[in-house]
């Protein structure tokens, strides 16, 4: 299954104009890195797709097969239109097995490219489903070879399926990343550690060899830096800790980022988690935030199966 897995607060602004608070990025991820929006929170809302009865398909090609987008609860069949992975959107619908089912469309027998297209059509189902189903997401590129397959897999991972369906009920996965600017927080570092600061200054009047002053600086630096950063992500999660259900850390990228983080969030307290990620945005005017969701529990969610996928 897959560990996936939209912003938030801007940069802070020069001191005579107002702080604007961190705003959600929501809708289809993009395949880059999300921009930072600035101005006031707002809570967009995903376009609702109704299910719809399922008409008899065409007879499948020898080299068709099904792709997988994610799992639900559902007894009858249902259909969400042609949103799916091709160049023309492919018609999205159910395979039925008991009370669960899988959310597929009409595939080629090849490898799906994660092209922004692809990697956009495969969320945009997923975030259709959501509106009204709680789901497993699977990953990007499930294709089976025949609906017997994929009623094989339901059958095969009935109990697991379930299991975590009932888990996962009414909640949804919220990202947040945190970045700052490492110059700016050297800077500071420096003006508030009397240590650090004489050193540098020593560094900066001596006309000789500085290299052991210069490797002393850099690794109380490096230490600073590294509290600094711990301090502020402990703070971050415990702000969020009573209006999420779970958290989960996944390594930053890159040398600005120092949280990137996914929150389980349900569906009662999404708005009260919204307010909070704004809130904290406010008190750390030198941190950058990037909020992205609702998505798919994707950092939540651990099935491995061991039925064999076409190939």
């Amino acid at each position: 299954m897959p560990k996936a897995q939209q912003k938030k607060k801007a940069k802070p602004q020069p001191k005579s104009k107002a702080r604007k608070p961190p705003t959600r990025e929501r809708g289809a991820k993009p395949v880059s890195s999300p921009l930072v929006s600035r101005g006031k929170l707002e809570r967009a809302k995903m376009p609702a797709h109704a299910p719809k009865p399922v008409r008899p398909a065409a007879p499948p090609s020898q080299d068709e097969g099904k792709y997988v987008y994610c799992i639900i609860k559902s007894e009858k069949s249902l259909a969400f239109g042609a949103l799916g992975i091709g160049g023309e959107p492919a018609h999205v619908q159910t395979v039925n097995y008991q009370n669960l089912a899988a959310v597929v469309s009409s595939t080629s027998l090849v490898v799906q490219d994660p092209t922004r297209d692809n990697v956009l059509a495969h969320q945009r189902v997923n975030e259709t489903v959501m509106q009204q189903h709680t789901v497993i997401p699977m990953s990007f590129g499930t294709v089976f070879k025949t609906d017997d397959d994929i009623i094989e897999l339901l059958r095969s991972a009935y109990e697991a399926f379930n299991d975590v369906l009932n888990k996962m009920e009414d909640k949804f996965e919220f990202g947040l990343k945190v970045l700052w600017d490492r110059d700016q927080i050297i800077r500071e570092i420096e003006e508030e550690d009397e240590d650090i600061r004489r050193l540098k200054g020593e560094i900066s009047s001596q006309k000789g060899s500085t290299y052991f002053a210069r490797m002393q600086y850099g690794r109380l630096i490096d230490v600073a830096l590294q509290a600094r950063s711990e301090r502020y992500v402990a703070e971050i999660f415990e702000a969020l800790r009573d209006v999420s259900v779970a958290s989960r850390s996944n390594k930053p990228i890159g040398d600005r980022m120092i949280m990137n983080a996914a929150f389980l969030v349900t569906r009662d307290t999404e708005e009260a988690f919204d307010a909070r990620v704004k809130e904290i945005g406010s008190r750390y005017d030198k941190l950058t935030f990037k909020y992205t969701g609702p998505w798919p529990p994707y950092n939540f969610v651990n099935i491995r199966l061991k039925l064999e996928r076409a190939h």
